[in-house]
């Protein structure tokens, strides 16, 4: 495997890949969740306002995007959403890569740590963000809805 770099606000991004990425890693919940996820509302030129409004932090190998996440200041915590790994590369540990980088975030920006939002029927994510130290901690429900859509989990920062 070719070095992963990690790349906090990058000034050359590819959107529509990036876009591209996006949607083709969110397709599994298609038909599965309910209300569908905001990546459909997206627009090319949404996802770069994004990267403005938040830090993008990107996995690249040999030059090409292979995964994301958005970071958000939500003090005190720091918020991560849209995370994505190219399909043929998951389980390599380039989603851990990210969360680990997004905690280094947390720690040197002062966060009790990093919080997500996962939906209520994707519990392989439940699982996989337990990995991580993640724990849920309250539910949410979208606008509209009256029961939970979404489970809120959150992982503090470990002391050291």
């Amino acid at each position: 495997m070719a070095e992963l770099s990690i790349i906090e606000d990058p000034d050359h991004v590819d959107w529509a890949h990036l876009h591209d990425l996006l949607h083709r890693s969110f397709a599994y919940m298609d038909g599965r969740i309910d209300p569908p996820s905001s990546l459909h509302r997206l627009t090319v030129d949404g996802l770069a306002q994004k990267a403005k409004d938040e830090t993008l932090i990107l996995a690249s190998q040999d030059d090409k995007v292979i995964g994301c996440m958005f970071c958000r200041k939500e003090l005190p915590w720091l918020y991560v959403g849209k995370v994505a790994v190219e399909e043929d590369l998951q389980g390599q540990g380039i989603g851990a890569r990210l969360f680990d980088h997004a905690f280094k975030m947390a720690r040197r920006d002062g966060f009790e740590g990093l919080e997500l939002e996962t939906r209520v029927e994707l519990i392989e994510n439940h699982r996989a963000f337990g990995k991580l130290g993640f724990v849920k901690v309250g539910e949410d429900a979208h606008a509209g809805y009256d029961r939970p859509t979404s489970i809120r989990m959150r992982a503090e920062l470990k002391s050291g």
